[in-house]
């Protein structure tokens, strides 16, 4: 499909997608409408910032205006689950535009937020409800709502869904649904538990998938920088002074790491703000208005809340903490390079995540261009990428130490080490593990991998290529 109007859209949701000047469908859009409009069940597979909310908005939206009927107390007919409260706000978002000239009534059922206002909301019932899943049962188990009438069921971020522990709210909820409804899966990766899921809850679907399963934007240039753990809030620092960055999301993996990173940068000069499950709404939402606005442009996030930023210019992702999750890295970096743009996707990796970084290349089936910048890693092991904390076991710790120059530690090293310090003014012993020598200098940071175009992958588009000047 070359245009929106060979899809035979209501008159109504044509001019909304004029306004908005929509005029040629994504590779999403194109395989999926078409499908949904006639009443099929869809599996659609496709990366983040593809424009899978109105491949399914579009077609739902048709079908109400196609069968208007008079709506029921305490229900819906299109329920819209998604796991965090931002995506929701934005797939409501999205149904409000697209609809705009269609009498559709939509509301949000979203934690965070007085539930009074809802319940208000859905008193008449309602036309779409998108929804978090646990406000959801909420409403539910308060009979505020009755899920008796769904008529359209809808997941998006499936597999995130499944990641945050939401499977055993989400078959509740699928319980108390209408055996005859149509159901649209949307997922940006399809491993084998979202596999088993969709064959219990979907009716001879139609797959779509527009790129294989786990694969990354080829237009992000992937990097990663092996270095020290105490080096990472130096290093970034340095990284977000440096580098010609629009808009920077940085990843953690705990809410506690989050506000630590944003500590560390407010010292170092550098404004952030973060995000995650642990602010409350209104707190969230005025993070993500300065983010999206520019007046922040660096996010600090965890895997959970980044689910719900959908901003355009974010130049890029930098894994602060590398995801225990392989597929958690393919949405992490997927918020970069959106709607045909390039970025940038740089990756610290400290000793202790090497086996995720393993895990995450078998994954994306590519191995991701490295530089190593730990201050004593012997050679050997640089050549090898192995270490002892990779499950290599303490004998292969102790020929690490011997390599390295350092003697097996004795039984008294601890005590030793604890006298060192003791007697060091401060700032002389950096390292907790009392080797100064695995400090990293704040002053030579210069010659980090990020900073330094030579050593960098050839870049595969011309934003990346001329992100690699004037650093």
């Amino acid at each position: 499909m070359n245009s929106f109007d060979a899809f035979g859209l209501a008159e109504p949701i044509t001019r909304a997608l004029a306004q908005e000047n929509y005029a040629t469908p994504t590779p999403i859009q194109a395989q999926t409408i078409p499908v949904a409009l006639r009443g099929r069940d869809v599996v659609g597979i496709a990366q983040t910032g593809t424009g899978k909310t109105a491949a399914f908005a579009l077609p739902i939206l048709h079908a109400l205006a196609a069968n208007r009927r008079a709506r029921e107390r305490k229900s819906c007919r299109v329920l819209v689950l998604s796991p965090t409260r931002e995506l929701s706000g934005q797939i409501l978002d999205s149904f409000n535009t697209y609809g705009r000239h269609l009498r559709v009534t939509t509301a949000l059922a979203i934690g965070g937020v007085s539930i009074g206002g809802q319940v208000r909301a859905l008193q008449d019932g309602v036309d779409v409800l998108v929804a978090t899943p646990g406000r959801l049962l909420d409403l539910v188990q308060s009979h505020a709502l009755r899920l008796d009438r769904v008529e359209v069921l809808v997941l998006d971020e499936a597999d995130r869904m499944l990641d945050m522990g939401f499977i055993h709210d989400i078959r509740k909820i699928v319980a108390k649904l209408p055996a005859k409804r149509q159901t649209l899966f949307f997922s940006a990766t399809m491993p084998q538990a979202i596999t088993e899921l969709a064959g219990q809850m979907l009716r001879d679907p139609v797959r779509v998938a527009v790129t294989p399963a786990a694969t990354t934007a080829e237009r992000i240039d992937q990097r990663i920088v092996h270095l020290d753990r105490a080096a990472k809030p130096a290093a970034l620092a340095e990284l977000l002074r440096r580098e010609p960055i629009d808009r920077a999301l940085v990843f953690t993996r705990t809410k506690h790491g989050a506000d630590k990173v944003v500590r560390a940068l407010a010292k170092a000069g550098i404004a952030a703000q973060a995000i995650h499950g642990n602010k409350s709404q209104p707190q969230r939402e005025r993070a993500l208005a300065a983010f999206r606005a520019g007046r922040v442009s660096t996010l600090i996030a965890t895997d959970i809340a980044a689910r719900g930023i959908d901003v355009d210019g974010i130049s890029h992702v930098i894994n602060y903490d590398l995801p225990n999750i392989p597929e958690s890295y393919v949405h992490r970096i997927g918020r970069t390079a959106r709607a045909g743009a390039a970025g940038i996707a740089i990756s610290f990796c400290d000793a202790d995540e090497v086996p995720f970084l393993r895990d995450i290349e078998k994954l994306i089936r590519a191995s991701i261009p490295a530089t190593d910048q730990r201050s004593s890693r012997p050679a050997a092991h640089r050549a090898s990428g192995a270490h002892p904390a990779s499950g290599r076991g303490h004998d292969a710790a102790k020929k690490t130490r011997a390599g390295s120059g350092h003697a097996p530690r004795s039984a008294s090293a601890p005590r030793r080490q604890r006298r060192r310090r003791s007697g060091a003014s401060g700032g002389q012993h950096a390292a907790s593990n009392g080797h100064a020598e695995r400090r990293h200098d704040p002053n030579n940071l210069a010659s980090l991998p990020f900073l330094q175009p030579a050593v960098r992958p050839q870049p595969r588009t011309a934003r990346a290529a001329s992100s690699t000047t004037g650093e």
